[in-house]
């Protein structure tokens, strides 16, 4: 079962959100954080696999606070770069927040893990380290570093592909040696992107069923 939804934060901001519900009893939940495009149709797809594995699943529409509904295609053009410039000009802070709001939503269903993509990587990285959260997946959050003085407060599983231009092998080395404890998986070959079957240029498939079963194997670990 599927459904929008409107959440509202801790400081009293409204905001949609996608809402993928499993059959049955879920075995916990999920924040699916967004890439740099918004509340996507790939996004909500992503919530629709995990809850199809068993867990409730919530997409918080990020961009809402600037613009409702605001969603940007993939492209190499004007709508690339207009989603570049609100993703690196973001309150990331108050992005946070919108992802904890979340967080509350699912507050009955039991252990809470948070999933981000891109900028959504990104963010994950920060929510594990400043909110309550049970576990959190990376994939290819490329801005990791620049909070790489930040511990996590649960565990971290890290997806990134090795010819992954945002963040490169260096980085990569850098950020494992000041956090050991983080577990990383290097998928070969793979771009920047790869979990995203909507980008034909930058999807990987090997890589994104690897990394798929890679974080249900976390997810079953960590909530259950």
């Amino acid at each position: 079962m599927s459904e929008m939804l409107r959440l509202t934060t801790a400081d009293n901001h409204e905001l949609d959100a996608y809402l993928a519900l499993p059959d049955g009893k879920p075995r916990g939940g999920l924040v699916i954080a967004q890439e740099m495009y918004g509340l996507t149709d790939y996004l909500k797809s992503v919530c629709d696999f995990y809850a199809g594995h068993g867990y409730a699943c919530i997409a918080p529409a990020l961009y809402d606070r600037q613009e409702r509904n605001l969603v940007l295609a993939y492209d190499e053009g004007p709508q690339h770069n207009h989603a570049q410039e609100l993703f690196n000009n973001w309150d990331w802070p108050t992005a946070l927040i919108d992802l904890n709001a979340g967080h509350a939503a699912l507050a009955n269903v039991g252990k809470i893990g948070i999933i981000g993509f891109c900028f959504g990587g990104s963010l994950s990285w920060m929510a594990a380290c400043r909110y309550s959260f049970d576990a959190a997946v990376c994939y290819y959050g490329s801005d990791m570093p620049k909070y790489i003085g930040e511990t996590a407060k649960c565990p971290v599983l890290a997806q990134v592909g090795e010819k992954d231009k945002s963040f490169p092998a260096d980085q990569v080395a850098l950020f494992r040696k000041a956090h050991p404890e983080v577990e990383f998986v290097i998928h070969p070959g793979a771009p920047h992107g790869f979990d995203n079957p909507m980008r034909p240029a930058r999807y990987h498939a090997e890589a994104c069923k690897n990394g798929r079963a890679e974080t249900l194997a976390f997810l079953a670990q960590h909530i259950g």
